[in-house]
């Protein structure tokens, strides 16, 4: 597991939400070389980016109806809720709630006070 998926602030994360997961996808792997791997999600399929074997992003289709696609970085922090409180007591705004997702971790979107977006997420552990 890349330290960036331990290290409190750091990028570990990237993630195209996409209007057309598909095309995305042949864009992607076609320009940059990435490989994919297809990950079954209750609400669809999330592909996964490597580059080199190693994971590196995802491409997923866009959950907020009316958005443009975007990237969206993720920062790994030692508890999202907390964080989330920090946030919103700095002037930020919680955009999704924070949710679990088996395998990976749990995660929220928040927003600075001049309405940019992050994600953040605390990983589960994983020895070995």
């Amino acid at each position: 597991m890349s330290d960036a998926f331990q290290t409190q602030g750091a990028f570990s994360w990237c993630e195209l939400r996409a209007a057309d997961a598909e095309a995305a996808k042949k864009f992607y792997t076609e320009v940059l070389g990435w490989e994919t791997e297809a990950m079954e999600m209750p609400d669809g399929v999330y592909t996964v980016l490597k580059a080199g074997g190693q994971p590196v992003g995802g491409i997923m289709a866009n959950p907020a109806p009316g958005a443009l696609p975007h990237w969206m970085s993720y920062v790994t922090v030692d508890d999202v809720d907390k964080r989330i409180e920090k946030a919103q007591a700095a002037g930020g705004e919680l955009l999704m709630p924070a949710m679990d997702v088996p395998g990976v971790g749990r995660m929220a979107t928040i927003a600075d006070p001049g309405g940019a977006a992050i994600s953040i997420i605390t990983y589960e552990r994983r020895d070995g």
